[in-house]
């Protein structure tokens, strides 16, 4: 494939990775006004901890979230002799990274805490670990969102070679 194909579907590609890895991101900052403030503590619970309902969130969101760092990194490579194009996405790579380490920094203590909790009584710390868990979530999806805006002007800045 000559380079001109490559790119562009290295550029489809990091694009629809870096929108696949947002849009869960995304969910949860949607869904956290009113888990902050109408649902009750034990709704909450039994919403995020129990029953699996986030473990596609790891096993397909883990990934994604590897990838959106990875691709655009191969690809702000690619790009290394467009200085306008490259300097957006590597921009888009590092606030990707930086996503994830927010990730691993914010939202995972609050997950480490979460695993240890059992069905009965609403645990006394409850409100500081949902407040983390899902600001957390906010911050993830605030990096990633300015992270993919980066990415779109990196693409509209590619130069056709």
């Amino acid at each position: 494939m000559e380079m001109r194909g490559y790119l562009f579907f290295w550029s489809v590609l990091t694009i629809t990775i870096a929108a696949l890895s947002l849009g869960p991101s995304f969910a949860h900052a949607l869904e956290s006004l009113p888990r902050l403030t109408r649902w009750s503590p034990a709704l909450w619970r039994e919403a995020t901890v129990f029953n699996a309902q986030f473990q596609l969130f790891l096993l397909v969101g883990a990934p994604l979230d590897l990838a959106a760092i990875f691709c655009p990194a191969l690809l702000a490579w690619m790009l290394r002799g467009q200085a306008t194009a490259f300097w957006f996405v590597l921009v888009a790579t590092l606030l990707y990274a930086v996503s994830l380490a927010l990730w691993f920094g914010l939202v995972k203590p609050a997950n480490d805490v979460l695993a240890t909790w059992t069905p009965g009584p609403i645990p006394e710390n409850f409100a500081a670990i949902r407040l983390r868990w899902e600001t957390g979530h906010m911050a993830v999806t605030a990096a990633k969102a300015i992270g993919f805006i980066s990415l779109a002007f990196g693409m509209l800045s590619i130069r056709q070679v």
